[in-house]
């Protein structure tokens, strides 16, 4: 059954972040609407050019390998930075994504702590 939760929420949680990578390409989503410096903080990211493209193609490989049982841990660790990002831009500049900032960073973590025993033989002694 645990197991069952875990592939139903990986599903959703990589659907979300595949869907926002081809978002941020295709522009096919409206932008919510966000306060003011959060709005030219996002406007600076968009006219970098190469930095919202790399977020969009992390997003999107990550939320790939998120799906699949098999690479599910290195898909949790490919996109952790970008849900860091995420909960702290959400915190910090625009409060009323937040909660929804919480959860998807919860269930990175929770993902990451089930996936443990894959992460172990890089910190290991040998």
């Amino acid at each position: 059954m645990k197991s069952k939760i875990l592939f139903g929420i990986s599903l959703l949680f990589g659907l979300m972040m595949i869907n926002s990578g081809f978002n941020k390409f295709f522009n096919y989503m409206p932008m919510p609407e966000v306060p003011e410096a959060a709005g030219q903080f996002m406007y600076a990211i968009i006219q970098s050019g190469w930095l919202f493209a790399l977020v969009a193609v992390v997003e999107i490989i990550g939320g790939a390998l998120f799906i699949c049982t098999k690479t599910r841990a290195l898909g949790a660790v490919v996109l952790l930075p970008i849900i860091v990002g995420i909960l702290l831009f959400n915190i910090v500049m625009a409060p009323s994504g937040a909660i929804m900032a919480v959860v998807l960073f919860v269930l990175n973590i929770w993902v990451i702590i089930e996936n443990r025993d894959k992460y172990l033989p890089m910190i290991q002694p040998k």
